[in-house]
């Protein structure tokens, strides 16, 4: 029997309409390419927030698009953002193949991808990409195609660990000691740096993936000390205002140690 669409996949009816045309837009262009669609994400882990939350989807294709088919697609997004409906700038989603999808590979990790701080475009899909896989593997929401367990191999908690200490060590490490920070001062930026750092301790130490609010309400129970600057993380996920840096850089530097320290030689693991 052939996947059917699920027309209300989440509770919230603007983000359903949007969806819908995503998927209306997605099957015009990919026709029997168009393997699966799948939300992830807070969608998925049952923390969305209206105000702030960005629609996580992942696009399973038959095989690699060609030019012609990725062109289309960056035009079709441009066309959604120019609907003005609710949720057309929220959209932030790759496309993979099957192929590619079921084992994360870097050597086969260049994909379209769209997301509200970068326009449409082909680009690496780093370590990152194992802990993504994880959760559109055991929490994704499918919008359109067989079920995501088919699709995509397990991930062992060693490898989410490890991919957890990789992405701390060549994106966040180096960020932090590169010393321009400018780009954290807005503070929904800042919401999401200290919302990360908890999220990593989280998985480093029950080796799973919750949602970034769950991993918050962890940590402040986990670290007192720390509860001030994590409840103005939560307060700020919506905010665009540029504030000081502080006691943001402060918290990611003793965190990122800490979760470093957990790491150990895990990310060596292949």
């Amino acid at each position: 029997m052939p996947p059917t669409y699920a027309s209300n996949p989440t509770p919230y009816e603007d983000v359903n309409t949007i969806l819908r045309l995503l998927y209306t837009k997605q099957l015009e262009v990919l026709g029997s390419q168009l393997v699966g669609l799948y939300l992830y994400g807070s969608l998925s882990l049952g923390d969305f927030d209206p105000a702030s939350s960005d629609i996580d989807f992942l696009t399973v294709t038959a095989e690699e698009l060609s030019v012609e088919t990725t062109d289309a697609l960056r035009a079709m997004h441009e066309e959604i953002a120019r609907s003005g409906l609710p949720y057309a700038d929220h959209l932030e989603g790759s496309y993979i193949p099957c192929a590619a999808l079921r084992r994360y590979d870097p050597d086969h990790s260049r994909h379209p991808s769209i997301g509200v701080d970068w326009e449409f475009h082909v680009g690496e899909h780093g370590n990152n990409w194992i802990i993504e896989r994880q959760i559109v593997r055991e929490h994704g929401v499918v919008i359109y195609g067989p079920a995501p367990q088919t699709l995509i191999d397990p991930v062992s908690p060693q490898e989410l660990r490890a991919a957890v200490c990789r992405h701390l060590k060549t994106q966040w490490q180096q960020q932090m000691l590169a010393g321009d920070l400018e780009w954290l001062r807005p503070r929904n930026y800042q919401a999401f740096a200290i919302l990360t750092m908890c999220r990593a301790l989280y998985t480093l130490q029950h080796n799973t993936t919750i949602s970034k609010p769950q991993a918050a309400v962890w940590a402040q129970e986990r670290y007192p000390q720390w509860r001030p600057v994590i409840e103005r993380a939560l307060v700020w996920r919506s905010q665009t205002e540029k504030d000081d840096l502080t006691e943001t850089i402060t918290f990611v530097h003793v965190a990122l140690a800490q979760a470093l320290a957990l790491c150990g030689d895990e990310d060596n693991v292949s």
